[in-house]
């Protein structure tokens, strides 16, 4: 007969776990993709990640996550080169350098991955997070008389918020700008009839529509950069594999402008969340005096207006272009990187404060 003075059992503290190896792969799956609606990027999908795995082969990789019963909370895949002093960083934030962050359904989970951080003893680099991100803080706590944390401004993502007035969005700009719109259209009409598209292919068209929206961008600058995803094949087969999962989906959009039949610009871009995220863009610069990448970002503007999107999101870098001509608005980022205690952290302390004085010295040299 049980006591009527029996204890209440204790509740185990949550504690982050590396999910790849504790959790079956069917079921980590299902879980990833309940947990996405709570993330802030693309970036941070199942999809996303599972694109990246090539590229990663020969990193160290963790996926740390926190489970309550039988469903995850949190999850935050992270990777370092095998090199013993090398850093643990946001999984593709080298490769790609895109925006992430930690995934979670309560900013809670965010303390049990934080002291899974402290615990491995090496240095982590986050290079673009979101500036409120609950990661931040949760390190802070975590790092407490065991390292040191340091949080600085990164490259913010530049973005648009969408209403009615964007299904007209020349009306947007002033007459001088809307003046240069008009005049790229003329030239273009001059060549040859012109025609914009926004399609949604299938998994039966993915791979010629793709194949036709890389090569427009080969016929660009971007060739001689070397930044051409035809000419770089580790990031071609990223992009083409993480598209390839989204128009399986339903969510990825291309569109192009043509002129004369022929693709002149294109946008290869996601549907998520209720937005519109530009991951790549392209011209043919043997068309460039009628402007073909302002044109087809005035239709893919007035498209997702009219879809009802909240936003424009333009992934990357900010750039001058865009600052100048299209927004100042933006999702702000930041750079948190930690030192623990231990060899690896100081080694990577000493080498980002040599870093500092050699740009300051630079700076003050100049």
């Amino acid at each position: 007969m049980g006591s009527g003075n029996a204890r209440p059992a204790r509740l185990r503290p949550a504690r982050a776990i590396d999910l790849v190896r504790e959790m079956d792969a069917d079921r980590l799956a299902a879980e990833w993709e309940r947990l996405e609606p709570r993330g802030n990027w693309p970036t941070q999908t199942r999809d996303f990640a599972a694109a990246l795995a090539p590229l990663l082969s020969r990193q160290h990789q963790k996926l740390l996550g926190v489970r309550s019963g039988i469903a995850i909370t949190a999850l935050l895949p992270l990777c370092r080169d095998r090199r013993y002093f090398a850093r643990w960083r946001m999984a593709g934030a080298i490769e790609l350098f895109e925006p992430g962050d930690l995934l979670c359904a309560d900013p809670t989970a965010a303390d049990p991955i934080a002291a899974a951080i402290r615990e491995v003893h090496h240095p982590l680099s986050l290079d673009r997070i979101s500036r409120d991100s609950p990661l931040v803080p949760a390190l802070r706590r975590a790092m407490r008389g065991r390292g040191w944390v340091s949080v600085r401004p990164a490259m913010p993502c530049p973005m648009i918020a969408l209403g009615e007035s964007w299904r007209d969005p020349e009306s947007r700009f002033n007459a001088g700008r809307r003046s240069d719109f008009r005049r790229a259209a003329r030239r273009a009409e001059a060549i040859g009839p012109v025609t914009f598209e926004t399609l949604a292919p299938g998994p039966a068209d993915f791979d010629a529509l793709f194949d036709e929206a890389i090569g427009v961008e080969l016929r660009s600058w971007k060739r001689e950069a070397g930044s051409a995803l035809a000419v770089d094949r580790r990031r071609e087969t990223f992009f083409r594999r993480f598209f390839r999962s989204a128009a399986a989906r339903g969510t990825f959009r291309l569109s192009f402008m043509r002129i004369g039949g022929e693709a002149v610009a294109m946008q290869l871009a996601l549907l998520w969340a209720g937005q519109y995220w530009l991951f790549k863009i392209g011209h043919d610069d043997r068309f460039g005096k009628c402007s073909p990448g302002t044109l087809l970002m005035l239709h893919t503007l007035r498209w997702a207006a009219e879809q009802g999107l909240e936003s424009y999101e333009l992934l990357g870098e900010t750039e001058a272009w865009i600052t100048r001509f299209w927004t100042q608005e933006q999702r702000d980022c930041v750079r948190v990187r930690t030192y623990p205690f231990t060899p690896p952290g100081l080694v990577a302390l000493l080498a980002d404060g040599l870093f500092w004085l050699r740009h300051r010295l630079g700076r003050a040299a100049r």
